[in-house]
């Protein structure tokens, strides 16, 4: 009968884009017998992060895949973890006998610190210990001065406006990711010069303790050893890291996170030319305030459902599988940003697509 030690878990942060949904994936890939327990936290209300990890080649049926990808659906995990996070984690607790290892991606919106000063709570404490917070870094994007794939409304503003001394909300958001952290990635490393990487480097480096370990990766492709193991017990010394959101949860006042300028809204269009869908959404990502574009499109005349991600105007799509026989072959987007307007973004998608 196997021991019930504590079940180590790893929490996976890092901001939109950065390669978060791409590393577990690769961990799920390269599990190696090791039966892991997911818990996807998806900003948006269609869950695309949860289809593509259950579509990954990690040697279960859809049934056994399903009773293994928990999908946290309505936000940010700091926010839920009482009402969502709680009842998701016992569940798990009572299973860990047959478990090896859980791995949590967060939003990337959700500050980390409140997630892991839940393993503090006794419930979990008894049974579960954070192996480690991995922070995913875009480097790209760090290297351009943006923290996100795509530049915030906020950051601009504050960089244009010598009156404003405060740091944007996304740079305090990706201080407190890194403050947080066992290990950082330095991902999408191949996408910059040496010479950028290095200034990447040296300006996480600055957010770290000593201790942290950072390394680099190109689309989260690093030995499965390398991440996991790691025995951090990061809920035991988590209180002592800085957070520049420290004193909300304080006050036990989650309205004023910072992340809730951050819109999600879901659009649901019929089957569209590709061409015309990819031109559109484009030309609505340079036009609004829009960081992310997920979803799944219906071509005409094509068996296969087309899988879309984009940051900023940099989009990656594949026809992922056949349409299901019973399934409506319809188009459905989740767009994520700053002060979107949900009428106007719809309107002005379906008049470039004349639908």
């Amino acid at each position: 009968m196997k021991t019930l030690a504590k079940l180590p878990v790893t929490i996976v942060t890092g901001f939109l884009g950065s390669g978060k949904t791409t590393l577990l994936r690769h961990m799920l890939d390269n599990a190696q017998g090791r039966r892991i327990a997911v818990i996807v936290n998806e900003f948006g209300e269609l869950g695309i992060d949860g289809e593509i990890l259950k579509q990954c080649s990690i040697g279960c049926t859809e049934e056994e895949a399903n009773g293994r990808v928990y999908e946290l659906a309505n936000g940010c995990l700091c926010c839920t973890v009482q009402e969502e996070f709680f009842p998701v984690m016992r569940e798990l607790v009572a299973r860990r006998g047959d478990l090896d290892h859980i791995l949590i991606e967060t939003s990337g919106l959700a500050l980390p610190k409140p997630l892991v000063q839940a393993f503090q709570w006794p419930e979990i404490r008894s049974a579960c210990t954070v192996d480690a917070v991995i922070t995913v870094v875009d480097s790209p994007a760090v290297a351009a001065g943006t923290f996100a794939a795509f530049p915030d409304q906020v950051d601009a503003q504050r960089k244009l406006d010598p009156n404003l001394d405060h740091e944007s909300p996304l740079h305090e958001l990706f201080a407190d990711q890194l403050s947080s952290a066992d290990l950082v990635i330095l991902n999408k490393a191949d996408l910059i010069s040496p010479e950028d990487l290095a200034r990447v480097r040296l300006e996480v480096a600055e957010e770290l303790p000593p201790a942290v370990k950072v390394i680099e990766a190109s689309s989260g492709r690093l030995p499965l050893d390398v991440l996991i193991g790691l025995g951090a017990g990061s809920e035991e010394h988590i209180d002592s890291r800085h957070s520049h959101h420290d004193h909300h949860h304080d006050d036990d006042d989650h309205d004023d996170h910072d992340h809730d300028a951050f819109d999600s809204i879901s659009i649901e269009l019929p089957a569209s030319d590709e061409s015309l869908l990819m031109d559109a959404l484009t030309q609505l990502v340079v036009e609004h305030s829009i960081l992310r574009v997920k979803g799944f499109a219906a071509i005409p005349n094509k068996p296969m459902r087309l899988l879309i991600q984009g940051v900023g105007t940099r989009f990656d799509k594949h026809f992922d599988r056949q349409w299901g026989r019973e399934e409506a072959r319809t188009t459905r987007l989740v767009l994520i940003g700053q002060a979107l307007d949900a009428a106007l973004l719809e309107t002005q998608l379906r008049a470039a697509l004349s639908v």
